[in-house]
């Protein structure tokens, strides 16, 4: 029998359906024929719905809907309906840190519309072009969720971003994180075999602090109105580092997070397209063509003790700067020590990747139409982007001046790699020098002013937060 039925399925199916339907039909009449009188007497006592006027019961309080107000509450509540007609008017009050005074700015429609496509612009260049997918493609999800109309999601005190921005990004908590990360993710090997190309580092910050000249000159521009706390947000561009970008922001001036992460980010992600033609105007095809010698191998006890040191100096000469220095060194530490793998494993994989989401999403948070929408914001991009070009030029222009002191001359095109983008800057002076000389690898002698540029721009931003954090 058994063997029949594994052949017949449709004949075991109609046998469940037949015992479906007469459980469900003993049931019915065993209802129907239970004790009327007592259904009927319990009845009685409660309130008629034809006296309550087609009222359900405690629902009195709540207006009553006809089906022309429920089709139309329904089209007004709709995305469409609130991007075209304006139907979710929202005042919100911003400080403006040029006056310390708050003025109130009303958001439309089609300003949230607008951002909506913005967010959706970041992630394509997240997911299409591939530029810093990690970190567009959640910013880019952040954006769209803030602007939905209805939706709630950045307000507070419950809304869903709010709560994610108030918990880590609108402090150091997350930046603090995602540079753990990086340092259990970084070799500081080459720049401890050729400690001279720490200069390029040091070189790329002129980008950040020639940078704060040019913002002071827009103040002269029509409704532009930067202070020095806001200049510094912004010169950290040229660093080209995220999370130093957003530590600074939320210490000096928070209100321009958004705008100054995004840009920062989009920089990063831009590295391929923005560096080289700089890169190329500013150096010769004979000084591209440079071939440098093979670094030497570093010890372990080296790399164990270098983190050590830089933090210790950190702590002695600018302790404004000894959170970013301190948790990039932790990271490193716990790298190269070699007894708490599990440990540096979980940082550069498990731990930096869920802070990057909930960071990424948080900084999309802010990119709200008051904040984005105004030529303050234009102006912002524009200067971290001469930050970054002058960055990039400082680094080559301080490779070419070492050159006439330099028996063992050093590839200019590794000083473009002193900007902090790691590993890409670096990646992208290799790629260059592979271009004029196929056997010319500089990868690992570009790595070692990339990791220096990281500490270096970590000591600018701890400079300006000593000096204007005050």
């Amino acid at each position: 029998m058994s063997r029949e039925l594994k052949k017949n399925p449709a004949f075991v199916a109609r046998v469940c359906l037949i015992i479906l339907a007469g459980a469900f039909a003993i049931s019915f009449i065993s209802a129907s024929l239970g004790p009327r009188a007592e259904a009927q007497g319990a009845a009685s006592d409660l309130p008629s719905f034809r006296n309550l006027g087609g009222i359900i019961p405690n629902s009195r309080e709540i207006p009553r809907v006809s089906f022309g107000s429920f089709i139309k509450n329904i089209a007004v509540t709709t995305g469409l309906y609130a991007f075209v007609t304006d139907a979710v008017p929202k005042e919100t009050t911003v400080m403006d840190e040029a006056t310390g005074q708050y003025k109130t700015t009303t958001v439309k429609g089609w300003m949230e519309l607008l951002m909506v496509a913005v967010g959706f612009l970041i992630i394509y260049l997240g997911a299409v072009k591939e530029f810093e997918p990690l970190l567009l493609i959640p910013i880019g999800f952040g954006t769209v969720f803030v602007n939905i109309p209805f939706g709630g999601m950045g307000d507070a005190p419950h809304g869903f971003l709010h709560i994610i921005y108030e918990a880590g990004v609108g402090n150091e908590f997350f930046p603090l994180i995602i540079f753990m990360g990086i340092g259990a993710m970084t070799d500081f090997g080459p720049l401890i075999a050729n400690p001279k190309t720490a200069i390029l580092g040091a070189a790329a910050q002129f980008g950040v602090f020639g940078t704060l000249f040019g913002i002071s000159l827009a103040n002269y521009l029509p409704d532009v109105a930067f202070n020095l706390r806001e200049a510094c947000s912004v010169a950290i561009i040229g660093g080209a580092d995220g999370p130093t970008t957003i530590y600074i922001a939320a210490k000096l001036a928070p209100h321009l997070m958004a705008t100054v992460a995004v840009a920062a980010y989009s920089y990063m992600a831009l590295v391929p397209i923005i560096q080289p033609p700089i890169m190329r105007l500013l150096t010769s095809r004979e000084e591209r063509l440079i071939r440098m010698k093979q670094l030497r191998q570093v010890s372990k006890a080296e790399k164990v003790f270098f983190p050590l040191l830089v933090f210790g100096l950190a702590i002695a000469l600018i302790p404004s700067a000894a959170a970013l220095i301190g948790c990039l060194m932790f990271g490193n530490f716990i790298r190269e020590c070699g007894v708490v793998e599990r440990l540096s494993k979980t940082a550069q994989n498990e731990l930096i990747n869920i802070v990057s989401i909930f960071l990424s999403l948080g900084v999309g948070s802010q990119m709200t139409p008051e904040r984005f929408l105004n030529p303050s914001s234009l102006i912002i991009v524009a200067m971290g982007l001469l930050a970054f070009a002058i960055a990039t030029a400082s680094g080559l222009l301080v490779a070419k001046f070492m050159n006439l002191f330099l028996k063992e001359k050093i590839n200019p095109l590794i000083g473009s790699a002193g900007v902090s983008a790691v590993p890409m800057a670096a990646r992208v002076s290799n790629k260059v020098g592979l271009e004029e000389d196929p056997g010319n690898f500089l990868l690992m002698h570009a790595m070692g002013p990339n990791v220096a540029g990281v500490i270096g721009t970590a000591i600018a931003a701890g400079v300006m937060i000593a000096v204007y954090g005050g």
